[in-house]
């Protein structure tokens, strides 16, 4: 979702380093939650606190920023030429910092850190993981790239590098995060490509 451009860019990654901050401190919180009270959310309700709070962040940062919300959406759009290279840095590194922002303080008000505080773990063989991601950011992408304006018990369902990271830098869990960050980044681009392709668009 480009940005107007109005905003200036330091405002803008802001934006984005907080609507980060909200995905992975109520996402990953809802994880820590279902952890700790014996599976009461459920893959179903802690998919639906990831949709709610990303839905909440679009609409409360999506004039400032455009809502990316997810390094790999950045640099897709980066890619296709519909978004700036100079900003994508900025972005990135917002994401990045408000992804680690949320998972601190989860640690903060979860010592013991339960469920690595929602680190993504696959719970298959690293192949198929990567398969998987790659496959369900591309179909992220395509239908953001789309609107511009059931993989979670598998691989966990990231489909952002910075969802991955935070949880992984405060609970010190860093197994197979590579995942996390390859997949993610060739399954945006994928999307974003292939939207192109069905769009027809020359430039």
């Amino acid at each position: 979702m480009p940005p107007s451009g109005r905003p200036r860019l330091a405002r803008r990654a802001l934006a984005e380093g907080f609507a980060t901050f909200a995905l992975v401190f109520a996402g990953c919180g809802a994880i820590v939650t279902d952890a700790r009270s014996g599976g009461s959310l459920g893959a179903a309700g802690v998919g639906l606190v990831f949709g709610l709070v990303i839905m909440v962040m679009v609409y409360a940062t999506g004039h400032l920023s455009g809502a990316h919300i997810n390094p790999a959406v950045t640099v897709a759009f980066t890619l296709t030429r519909h978004f700036p290279a100079r900003d994508a840095v900025a972005y990135v590194a917002a994401q990045l910092a408000g992804a680690a922002a949320g998972a601190l303080v989860l640690l903060a008000a979860w010592p013991s850190a339960p469920a690595h505080l929602g680190a993504t773990r696959p719970a298959v063989g690293t192949a198929t993981a990567l398969l998987y991601d790659a496959v369900l950011t591309a179909i992220l992408m395509f239908v953001i790239m789309a609107v511009s304006t059931f993989g979670g018990p598998i691989t966990g369902a990231s489909m952002n590098p910075a969802r991955s990271f935070g949880p992984a830098l405060a609970s010190w869990h860093w197994h197979d995060l590579w995942i996390y960050v390859a997949a993610p980044g060739a399954g945006a681009a994928l999307g974003a490509l292939a939207y192109q392709l069905v769009r027809g668009e020359r430039d």
